[in-house]
């Protein structure tokens, strides 16, 4: 993701349901507030983190036919989520979806796309989270210097995932495989979520990259700002599989003492 992306843009979400009368056997239409899910990136970071307020999550994964994550990666994304945060309730809903037919895509599509087809937005007790997995690139992607975009996070309970990205970059290595991106992209984007760097939960200690806006200075840290880009991202993922480690990059200590002291573990 670009550093451009990383800011909040304005998207407007649309979302109905159905609601019986107990009186008689007619339907009404009540309007979802969606406003909860309209906000900054990074200003639920808290909420996410811990259970003060909402102590579920649901998250509806979008995805266009023939490009859903695998099923280790949901697993290990959920795993990730139950380190870091008090959620211990997650569920996940899958939603396949028709292909926009478009060769790269925009954000105003993207947030179109995620207008009419949106469902789970916050009810009581539940926090609910969009990611939308594309089968189109990023339009802002440069291939000649191989800066393209894996993923963007958007407001405070929304992401997009580049998969045809993903998946061509996990295609041209013979170590790292299509679950070990998409796993890395999905923690990276919802470490922004979480609000890290200092993009809505406040570093503990000053560890911002000063080049790299909302990126972390700590060499091998997942919050670097090479974790945006794809030939970049490889690079650091195949060293740290010949290096005997975990393919995918984790927290390093500031950051997790950051979502410690948001409310996180």
């Amino acid at each position: 993701m670009k550093k451009k992306i990383f800011i909040a843009f304005i998207f407007v979400f649309g979302f109905i349901i159905a609601c019986s009368n107990d009186s008689d056997d007619s339907s009404t239409t009540q309007s979802v507030n969606k406003t909860p899910n309209l906000q900054a990136t990074g200003s639920s970071a808290n909420d996410i983190l811990s259970n003060d307020n909402f102590d579920r999550l649901l998250i509806e994964i979008a995805y266009v036919e023939g490009f859903q994550p695998t099923g280790q990666t949901v697993s290990n994304f959920e795993d990730y989520l139950k380190e870091r945060t008090f959620k211990q309730n997650i569920e996940f809903s899958f939603k396949s979806l028709s292909s926009p037919d478009e060769e790269t895509l925009v954000l105003d599509e993207i947030a179109e796309l995620e207008s009419e087809n949106r469902t789970a937005y916050n009810s009581g007790t539940t926090l609910a989270i969009y990611i939308y997995f594309a089968d189109a690139p990023s339009d802002g992607d440069d291939e000649e210097e191989g800066l393209v975009t894996l993923g963007a996070v958007y407001r405070n309970t929304s992401m997009v995932i580049y998969e045809s990205t993903i998946r061509d970059l996990a295609s041209r290595s013979s170590t790292i495989t299509v679950t070990d991106v998409e796993t890395a992209t999905l923690n990276h984007e919802f470490g922004h979520l979480f609000g890290l760097v200092n993009l809505g939960t406040v570093p503990v200690n000053d560890h911002e990259d000063p080049d790299a806006e909302n990126h972390c200075d700590v060499p091998g840290c997942l919050m670097r700002a090479e974790l945006q880009f794809g030939a970049q991202m490889m690079k650091m993922m195949e060293s740290n599989a010949s290096k005997g480690s975990a393919a995918v990059p984790v927290l390093d200590a500031e950051c997790i003492l950051d979502l410690q002291s948001n409310g996180g573990r």
